[in-house]
């Protein structure tokens, strides 16, 4: 089966950020205090916003979005890929300093640990997300993650006439009201946990994922979907809660993975796919992007066969 996303999907906005990549190769994470040898440094265009579009708009979906870019020469790199897939950026702007930087060591085993400069990322406040208001409002779907101000978040959902995909990561201080929004919310575990902090203060996050699920329904969430890596997905709405497995595949590297779930999973929500096939979907999808080298590099297009679980 190839990743070709059905062909009634309405326009899909993502109102994120947008990042140059550093990614450094190390046999494994140093301990804290500790040099490491690195094996090679690569850059490539990221954020998580930006990855999510192009993830979204690889596999066939109509998708614009919203960000900012620096003047300092590296936004080209920054919107190689985005330009590429053929992502509506007419609603990027680019203003006064640094393009956003990650710095992404990723380890012999495929695992990354990740730092985030916001450069001009830090600028999509209030304002500048209501300069594409109409953009948004036209769309069946909104993407939002957390790599821009808790302003800019806030301003993308008042203005959302569909339906919100919240990947609160990482997770920033948001009013409650955002989250509650959110159709779905998409978190890893320990994501999760931070999230029912911003909820509900004074209550501890139970353990276990399925717990998680379930008290983040309990809190007013329409819809969650809680990643859970080569384990898959756990997905829970109205119609129920699904736990969904992953093809089983061999890592190179993780990072961008989860994007590439979030962009997969955006394109089958614009169809009014139920939530717990597009997961499906999405999990196939993320599975691919981990047998590739970088995040947006590595993500699936329209023509690709997924990998599926075995039976």
């Amino acid at each position: 089966m190839t990743a070709a996303a059905p062909a009634n999907a309405g326009p899909i906005v993502v109102v994120g950020s947008i990042n140059v990549d550093q990614v450094i190769r190390v046999d494994r994470h140093p301990m804290p205090g500790e040099t490491v040898v690195g094996h090679s440094i690569t850059i490539l265009p990221g954020g998580k916003g930006a990855n999510q579009a192009v993830a979204a708009a690889q596999l066939g979906a109509a998708v614009s979005l919203v960000g900012a870019v620096g003047n300092d020469g590296q936004s080209g790199a920054a919107m190689k890929l985005l330009v590429r897939a053929g992502v509506d950026l007419s609603a990027v702007t680019t203003v006064e300093g640094s393009t956003g930087l990650a710095l992404i060591n990723v380890s012999g085993d495929g695992e990354n640990s990740i730092v985030v400069v916001p450069g001009a990322n830090a600028a999509m406040g209030e304002v500048a997300v209501q300069g594409a208001a109409e953009l948004i409002r036209n769309a069946s779907v909104v993407v939002l993650q957390g790599e821009i101000p808790a302003t800019g978040i806030a301003a993308a959902a008042r203005l959302a006439a569909g339906r919100i995909l919240l990947n609160l990561a990482p997770v920033i201080n948001v009013d409650p009201a955002v989250i509650l929004q959110a159709d779905p919310l998409v978190v890893n575990e320990h994501e999760a946990a931070l999230v029912l902090e911003l909820l509900e203060p004074e209550r501890e996050a139970p353990a276990g994922d399925e717990a998680l699920v379930a008290r983040l329904r309990a809190s007013g969430i329409r819809s969650v979907v809680l990643t859970r890596g080569a384990q898959g997905a756990i997905c829970s709405d109205a119609d129920g809660t699904f736990v969904i497995p992953a093809p089983r595949m061999q890592a190179v590297d993780t990072s961008g993975a989860g994007d590439a779930f979030v962009g997969a999973l955006s394109t089958r929500l614009a169809t009014g796919q139920p939530l717990h096939e597009a997961a499906r979907f999405a999990c196939r999808v993320g599975a691919f992007a981990v047998q590739g080298h970088g995040t947006q590099p590595s993500y699936p297009t329209a023509a690709d066969v997924l990998p599926d679980v075995e039976a």
